[in-house]
This record gives structure tokens, C-alpha cells and sequence, in this order.
């Protein structure tokens, strides 16, 4: 199944397991990425995190670029924008919680 850029990546999603937790992940650029990414949603499966295709249900957004384009960097930022709206909205707390850049 070809990703395709931005689209949520949620393996797990249909699983009868109840989690406790979910996550949610974007991948942008190379077949790596989405490699990578599928890596990660394992890992988090493992440690009992569900996946989700709405990242308002997520406890945990991940977003996976790289900056080679400015273009998808541009993307990510407008994309950070809206999920620290719902982060706050969630939160009650602009201050509350980190964000990791890389």
C-alpha cells in the first residue's frame, strides 16, 4: 500500500484491544521516513499505545520530516501551528507539555 505525504499512519487502529493511550503519526518525505515511522508505531504498540487516525484522540503526535525541502519544512510549521491549538484546547494550559524539534 503506497503512503501518501501527511496522511496518517495508523497500524493497530483496528485491533479489539482497548488502549489506554494512543498516538498519532505523519510522515513527509523519502520511503525512509514512512520506514521509520512504521518502526516507531511498533515500538509504541509494543509499549501499549494504540494508533489513531485523528489527532485530536492522540496523547502522543508525531510528525516525521526531514528539512531538505523548505517547502515540507513550511508544512510542518503550519502543521505544529494546529496541533498546539488542540494541544492547548486539550491541556487548558499553553504552558503545559514540550515539543521536540530535530
Amino acid at each position: 500500500m503506497r503512503k501518501k505525504q501527511g496522511e496518517a499512519f495508523a497500524p493497530f487502529q483496528e485491533v479489539p484491544n482497548q488502549y489506554n493511550k494512543r498516538f498519532y503519526i505523519e510522515s513527509y518525505g523519502c520511503q525512509m521516513n514512512f520506514a521509520d515511522s512504521e518502526i516507531v508505531a511498533s515500538i509504541l504498540n509494543s509499549d501499549g499505545f494504540g494508533a489513531t487516525r485523528n489527532y485530536e484522540e492522540a496523547d502522543l503526535v508525531l510528525i516525521n520530516t526531514c528539512s531538505i525541502r523548505e517547502k515540507a519544512e513550511q508544512t510542518i510549521r503550519k502543521r505544529l501551528t494546529e496541533f498546539k491549538k488542540i494541544k492547548n484546547k486539550k491541556t487548558g494550559n499553553a504552558d503545559r507539555g514540550s515539543w521536540l524539534y530535530g
